[in-house]
């Protein structure tokens, strides 16, 4: 049986909508302050953050006409944003990708958007920043198509997150592949290191966060001006099924893109055939490996790249 809804219910997300809309400013003819418009941004997000996307995979992500999406790529197209090729499984397809140029684009607009919500957050007390947060998450998920699992959403490290992170490595290494508390070590002295030098210019770590509770990590930190390292990659079998490794992935090689980088690397392990298939899937080469012994295991140790 469906809910009475009350016109008071009905006026209030009508007040809600009108106000949050104008507070991110996305009634404006151009989305933050950019020369584009809030579809055209968000077609360039889409196009920085997946890897060769049709357009048929863009206007269903967007649920944008099909149309007007080809308008917008034309445009993008005469400014030298984009490629576009046939498929080779379908040349009814079109396959996309960004230029040089688009990245920079794309870029500008993903780090305008960080700051302005960061600088619109950044008036409120820690806890409020936290409530907001969530009841943002809670109207995604309620209003979203799976209602029956909270939705995951990736967020900036809080106050605790940096113990969790090394505390489940070491659990969830131990538990999956027998590692030793010697790994933990190692976990703890990358995370002490990346807190004691970070440079939020050039690095960013991310938070798998289901319902308030972290569920997963990533790190991408400087190496050198022209390299990046992602490290500590981890997502909690309480988070797994939905993705989030590979949207981990993405978002730090998006977000080495707009840096600078030129080449983004890590190093894992043979055994880790799940991490090892989202590097594989986000284009990374393996480019040397090695056996070895440690964490109490015998190891092949892997070093994979990404040229950006």
């Amino acid at each position: 049986m469906n809910p009475v809804i009350s016109d008071q219910q009905i006026a209030a997300v009508r007040d809600f909508n009108r106000f949050y809309t104008s507070r991110l400013g996305v009634l404006e003819q151009k989305f933050l302050d950019s020369p584009w418009s809030l579809t055209e941004a968000r077609v360039l997000y889409e196009l920085a953050h997946r890897k060769a996307p049709s357009a048929k995979e863009i206007a269903a992500a967007l649920d944008i006409d099909a149309g007007y999406l080809s308008r917008i790529l034309q445009n993008f197209s005469d400014k030298g944003l984009v490629t576009r090729k046939p498929l080779p499984a379908d040349r009814r397809q079109i396959q996309l990708g960004l230029t040089n140029k688009g990245h920079v684009a794309a870029g500008r607009i993903d780090r305008s958007s960080q700051e302005d919500i960061a600088s619109m957050l950044g008036r409120l007390a820690p806890a409020d920043v936290q409530r907001v947060a969530q009841a943002m998450m809670t109207i995604e998920r309620l209003l979203g198509n799976d209602t029956t699992r909270p939705a995951a959403t990736l967020r900036a490290p809080r106050p605790g997150d940096m113990g969790w992170v090394i505390q489940s490595h070491g659990a969830l290494y131990a538990a999956e592949y027998g590692f030793e508390t010697e790994f933990e070590g190692l976990v703890a002295e990358i995370v002490a290191k990346f807190v004691a030098s970070f440079d939020a210019s050039r690095e960013r770590c991310w938070i798998a966060d289901i319902a308030g509770q972290p569920v997963g990590s990533g790190f991408l930190v400087r190496q050198s001006d022209e390299v990046a390292r992602l490290r500590l990659l981890l997502v909690d079998p309480a988070g797994r099924g939905q993705g989030l490794g590979q949207r981990i992935v993405r978002e730090c090689i998006g977000f080495a893109r707009a840096c600078g980088y030129r080449r983004i690397t890590l190093s894992t392990h043979s055994i880790l055939l799940a991490a090892r298939k989202i590097y594989q899937n986000a284009g990374f080469m393996m480019v040397a490996s090695e056996a070895h012994r440690s964490f109490g295991q015998n190891l092949t140790g892997e070093t994979w790249e990404l040229e950006l």
